[in-house]
Formats: C-alpha cells, structure tokens, sequence
C-alpha cells in the first residue's frame, strides 16, 4: 500500500465525466497508476462548472473509488481546466544584463516578467506562462541563458489566461469536496504531456483534443506550445444531434454514436441494420446504420473545418511537420482520422497514453488522455513537485509568481 506522500492525483474535470487518476512517484519514464475513480459529470457544461452541488458530488464519487483502489486518502489534487473562456496568446519581453554582463538568475527572472507585463482585463487571471525561446544579443534558440555571456536577454512566451470565475469555481468545487488544489492545468496541455512525443512538438504538431463538451487545440513547434484555442463544441453536441435526428433519448443516443457510430458515410456498408429506440414508449425502429453516419459526418466537419480556420489563424501552418494527434473519447469513433485527415489536409493519428504501468489496460485509451497528463505534469516527467502552488486561499495570479519560480528551478 502506498502513502500519501508517494502518491500524486490527477482530477478530469469535464462535461461528461470526471476522472480522478493516481499515481506513485519516482516510476521514472513509465507512470505507474494506481488509483482510479469515475463519475458521470452533470454541473458541467461546455468545461464551465454551472452547478457547483452537482460537481461536487461527482468529485466526491470518483475520489472515493480512486481512494478505494489506491488505499490512499486523497487530500489534494492537480485539476484540469477547459473551457471556450480560455485564451492564449505569445508575448515577449527583453532586459539588459546585470552582474558583469552575465546571464543570472535574476536576469531569468526579470526577463519573464517583461514577458508577462500585458495588458488583462480585470475578469480575466493568468494561468500559465509556458517559455518558448531565449535569446542572448540576437542569438535564438537557447533553452538555458543561465551563465551566458551577453548584453540584452529577450525571451518569448506564450500566455494562457482564463475567465477568473470559472477558474475559481473549479477551485471551489474541489475545496467543497474536501480537496486542496496543488494546481490548476490547461487540459489540452496536459493531453500532450500523456499523448505526444519529443520528435512531434520538435518538428511541429498539432493536438486537437475531441471532449464531451469542448475541443481543444494546442500546436507545438521547436519544442514548446505557440498556440492554445479552445471550441466551444464535442462529442455532447454529436449526441444531441443523433436523438433530434432520430427522435430518440439522449442516453440511447449516446450509446448508439458509441456502438454504431462512424464518422464518414462512405465506411458503412449499406443495407447494415440498427435499432432505434423511441421516445415516450413507442416502438422502437429499425434503420440503416447509414442513417446514424449521415447525421455524425456533417458535425464532425464542423468540428475540423473549425480547426483548420484555428491553424490558419495561428500562422503555423508551414512549420507543422508531424501533422495532427487526435485525442479524447470521440476520437476513437471509425473514421475520425480519415476525416481529419481530408480536411486539416495533414497526416492524422488517434493519440493513445503511453508509458503506463499498473492500471494500464483500464486507462490506455483517448478519453483518459487529459487525466494521465496530469499525473505526468504533476510528476514533472517522473519528479515530485515539493512545492504546492496553489491552496484554497490564494488567487491564480500568487500562484503564478509561485509557478515561474518553480519553472525556473526545474529547467535550470
């Protein structure tokens, strides 16, 4: 049995489901998860908590079965937030060098700093500053200025902010569940920690992370994140589609996009057969499987037309090497990538987690993506991180001053 202090948790918080997922610490490359807990999401919707009793009750259930498989009581916790309310935009920020005109510490600081000193407006809170690039006297490309010798130190970063309501209701919901918050993740950064590989956010890539209520983009390029959008649209929005195209409940919908969904029409065979159910107590119907398809395809269009605009609209079309990971539940529909791939006009994967031991057949899969890349950020690729960040008490913007400092012992 494991203790708390070699145990870290990872909380998925989304619009159809939240997740808590554990994790011992010191596994190394491979995550070794020990706890796992689930329950159906109902005060979420399209990421933002809008029923606070709701959420925290579904906190509660999957903690409790994370904590019974795990034999650990949770206390605190890494969550994960999304949300079409967040934003992400590149900045950059230069000084001169202090201390005989070599790179310090201080210089490191200072530099970050500048970076960060944009205009936000007051409802709004930052919630990371993820470094892309250093540059010593027009010298790019440098991950570590620290010693260097120079005159002028710039930096860019790139700066993902999020609605300060929505932020500190995800805080609240987990104070009300008895929980402290170690830290609050942008979820699709947190995807790419569990689903991409070094060579892909090398050479450029693009992760679109297919939720119940959003979709979620993230694009990498030289290593670091330059572009962040969230879609105000998902998987929810399938499953409607299906119970108003077929007059059927919302939970046969469900689970007829699960069993006999497919994403393009030109993949079903035709003359394939599926019951329907009805609404109030009529009979159910027996229909072509095509007629499911027909109702899925032009949604999921949707979807990656939308997408695509995001990629042009990020400018880094031309460095996008790797082409796009498709991750989250509704990637693992027939088809998904084919489509993907007609329309981003890029080679296309369904992105899986990898590198996991102990409960790696219950999670190895899309829609585990957001929670498995908590655990690897809150491990720091396999180191605790000893510094809380965050507590029920402080705003986002103390916990990021918190959070650069942590950065920079990390990476230096």
């Amino acid at each position: 049995m494991s203790n708390r202090e070699n145990v870290v948790v990872g909380l998925d918080i989304g619009t159809t489901k939240i997740c808590a997922l554990a994790a011992e610490v010191g596994g190394g490359e491979l995550l070794n998860v020990v706890g796992f807990g689930q329950a159906r999401s109902e005060g979420i919707k399209r990421g933002v908590v809008v029923n606070i009793e709701r959420t925290v009750n579904a906190i509660q259930q999957a903690i409790r079965e994370c904590e019974l498989m795990c034999g650990v009581s949770i206390k605190e916790v890494y969550a994960g937030i999304a949300g079409h309310h967040i934003q992400g935009i590149n900045s950059e920020g230069m000084v001169t060098v202090h201390n005989n005109r070599t790179v310090s510490d201080e210089d490191v600081r200072r530099v970050i700093e500048a970076a960060q000193a944009i205009s936000i407006p007051n409802d709004r809170e930052v919630l990371h500053i993820l470094p892309q690039d250093f540059i010593v006297d027009e010298q790019d490309g440098v991950q570590n200025p620290l010693g260097m010798s120079g005159l002028r130190l710039e930096v860019k970063v790139h700066i993902v902010t999020c609605s300060a309501t929505s932020g500190q209701n995800i805080v609240k919901s987990c104070n009300q569940a008895g929980l402290d918050v170690t830290d609050v993740v942008l979820e699709p950064l947190a995807s790419s920690q569990a689903v991409l590989s070094q060579d892909e956010r090398e050479l450029g890539v693009v992760l679109v992370d297919v939720g119940g209520g959003t979709t979620d983009i993230a694009i990498f390029c030289g290593g670091s994140i330059v572009h962040t959008s969230v879609l105000a649209i998902g998987g929810d929005q399938l499953t409607r589609d299906i119970s108003i195209g077929l007059s059927t409940p919302l939970g046969e919908a469900e689970t007829l996009k699960h069993e006999h969904g497919v994403a393009m029409v030109d993949l079903v065979e035709r003359d394939t057969m599926v019951q329907v159910p009805s609404v109030g107590g009529r009979k159910s119907r027996t229909l072509e499987k095509r007629v499911i398809s027909e109702i899925i395809e032009p949604r999921f269009r949707e979807i990656f037309e939308m997408v695509n605009l995001e990629i042009d609209k990020s400018c880094y079309r031309n460095v996008i090497a790797s082409g796009v990971v498709i991750t989250g539940g509704s990637s693992l529909m027939t088809g998904v990538d084919d489509l993907a791939a007609e329309i981003l006009q890029f080679p296309v994967r369904v992105g899986f987690p990898e590198n996991i031991t102990g409960l790696n057949e219950m999670i190895h899969s899309p829609m585990h993506a957001t929670g498995v890349g908590l655990l690897r950020y809150a491990l720091g690729n396999g180191e605790q991180r000893h510094t809380p960040l965050f507590s029920g008490d402080q705003t986002m913007i103390t916990r990021m001053g918190r959070r650069v400092r942590e950065w920079m012992n990390e990476f230096f």
